[in-house]
């Protein structure tokens, strides 16, 4: 099956105590249904001292399922994501104006 959200894609988020904020998607794992928001589901990550890192709490990007996304079209409201032929290619496009993502 097509891939509805790829990585660099504008998305909201739909629901979860995350809902409403917008970010980019940085990674995405298809197998598992899920991707990396920048900014959104931080959660807190304690790391032990090396010679290379001082250590301590850092915040960190966790997964999210792509069916909690939604891309975000020109207007900034979430909309779905169609495919249609444009010449010989299939291309992405928002739902609710038609434009090609």
């Amino acid at each position: 099956m097509a891939a509805k959200l790829k990585k660099g894609d504008k998305v909201i988020v739909l629901s979860g105590k995350d809902k409403g904020k917008t970010g980019e998607i940085s990674r995405v794992d298809p197998k598992a249904g899920k991707a990396v928001v920048d900014g959104v589901n931080i959660a807190v990550r304690h790391e032990k001292q090396s010679q290379n890192s001082q250590g301590g709490r850092t915040p960190k990007a966790m997964p999210l399922d792509l069916s909690n996304l939604a891309i975000v079209d020109k207007n900034g409201k979430p909309t779905r994501v169609g495919f249609k032929m444009d010449g010989d290619k299939k291309v992405r496009f928002a739902k609710t104006t038609g434009d090609v993502i």
